[in-house]
Parts: structure tokens; C-alpha cells; sequence
């Protein structure tokens, strides 16, 4: 893991088209601006793992029905 230190309103850039800037610190709560394409979706860890867990459930729901003739 890459781990960089940054100040308020500091950016990083991920590969060539993602800009990530610190927005905020609050304690020790960092809010983050992330500037990315629209074809690149952008979630938190928490929510991707949802979609994850979701889009599992429903592939399985998928392949234990009988297909329907």
C-alpha cells in the first residue's frame, strides 16, 4: 500500500484522469473531493462491498430458477 501525506487542499492524481484533493480535516475525519470520468465509478469501500454482495445474491437467485420455455 502506497501511503502519501497531504494537507487541506492538496491533491493526488491516480493515473491520468482521477484527481483526488483533501477537502477537509475535522479530528479525525478527512473529507475527500475526488474528481474522476463519469465511466469510472466511484464508492465507498462500504457501499462497493454492498453492490458486491447484492450483485451476488442476485447471480444466485439467477441459476437456481429453471429456465422458463
Amino acid at each position: 500500500m502506497l501511503v502519501l501525506s497531504r494537507q487541506r487542499d492538496e491533491s493526488i492524481i491516480i493515473g491520468d484522469n482521477i484527481v483526488v484533493t483533501i477537502v477537509d480535516i475535522r479530528g479525525d475525519k478527512v473529507r475527500l473531493g475526488i474528481n474522476a470520468p463519469s465511466e469510472i465509478p466511484v464508492h465507498r469501500r462500504e457501499i462497493h462491498e454492498a453492490i458486491l454482495r447484492e450483485n451476488q445474491r442476485a447471480a444466485s437467485l439467477e441459476t437456481s430458477q429453471p429456465k422458463q420455455t
